[in-house]
């Protein structure tokens, strides 16, 4: 499967593509969020201040804290009217230019999105649980490239967290979006931090590689477990990662493979459905319910 993105060359970099800082709502400066998930050992992150006119529609500028060793990406989380529930749509865009323009008055939440990615961004539908997105919600955003599938924040605030519904829903009317994890980090909820993240592969660690990892699918999703491999063949889903209790093989419906046991590294999935199947993906589950997730992986 080209798509997977374990046997690509490179390596593997840990970042946060969901973040705040005192810019908008957050409790902590840019530089002391950044040194934050330095002291983590994040290799990059994406500080995304809320564009919104109390905040003067800043891009925070993260720029001066890059080295040869971390990077960031600039990014925003935008918002305009209106979703089905009349609410504004949160929207995170990673890969922004600095001059990015202000939301116009008149401007919708698709439409907003759309400009987002021809500026070269990478564009997620944030946190849909949170805040009830439907289907046709999320069929509107036509330009997303992803569904924010884990928001941290959203656990502690409203025990919504979880965004794999909306993921995949769009899934099965046939829109190939991808999933990420994230923490959404204000600092003021203190179990939003550090919590879920993406692993992205790429050559290098800039912010040109890391966004061209992020577009094309080349990462996965985590809580803490690793995922080192994923294999398929026409009848079974063979998976190596860090320990596991259980890994799940989803379809789009009910159909599903798993294996359970303890401190599990690698294992085979039967799944005599795989020749009927669009796409699959595949879930780690560690000794503490902690969990990795791939992207979809898309059979046909």
């Amino acid at each position: 499967m080209n798509q997977l993105p374990f046997r690509k060359s490179g390596r593997f970099y840990r970042g946060n593509l969901h973040t705040h800082s005192t810019v908008s709502d957050g409790e902590l400066s840019p530089d002391d969020v950044v040194a934050a998930y330095r002291s983590q050992g994040y290799d990059f992150l994406a500080l995304t201040d809320h564009f919104l006119p109390q905040y003067d529609f800043r891009i925070t500028d993260t720029r001066a804290f890059r080295n040869a060793q971390f990077t960031t990406l600039l990014g925003a989380e935008l918002h305009a009217p209106q979703t089905s529930a009349g609410r504004l749509w949160h929207i995170v865009a990673v890969g922004l230019p600095l001059d990015f323009a202000p939301t116009a008055p008149d401007e919708t939440g698709p439409a907003l999105a759309v400009r987002a990615a021809a500026a070269g961004a990478f564009v997620g539908i944030a946190h849909p649980a949170w805040y009830t997105l439907t289907l046709d919600d999320g069929l509107s955003i036509d330009a997303a490239h992803a569904v924010e599938v884990f928001n941290a924040t959203a656990v502690w605030d409203n025990d919504r967290g979880d965004g794999w519904y909306l993921c995949d829903l769009l899934l099965r009317q046939g829109k190939r979006v991808l999933a990420y994890a994230a923490d959404d980090a204000h600092f003021y909820i203190r179990p939003d931090t550090f919590v879920a993240w993406i692993q992205a592969r790429a050559e290098e660690l800039s912010p040109e590689a890391i966004l061209e990892a992020l577009k094309s699918g080349a990462f996965y999703s985590s809580q803490g477990p690793q995922i080192d491999d994923v294999d398929i063949d026409d009848r079974r889903v063979a998976v190596r990662c860090t320990p596991a209790r259980a890994v799940f093989v989803s379809g789009p419906d009910e159909r599903s493979g798993r294996c359970l046991g303890q401190a599990m590294t690698e294992c085979e999935v039967p799944f005599q459905w795989l020749r009927d199947l669009p796409y699959i993906r595949v879930t780690v589950v560690d000794d503490a319910g902690r969990k990795a997730w791939t992207n979809p992986i898309w059979l046909k």
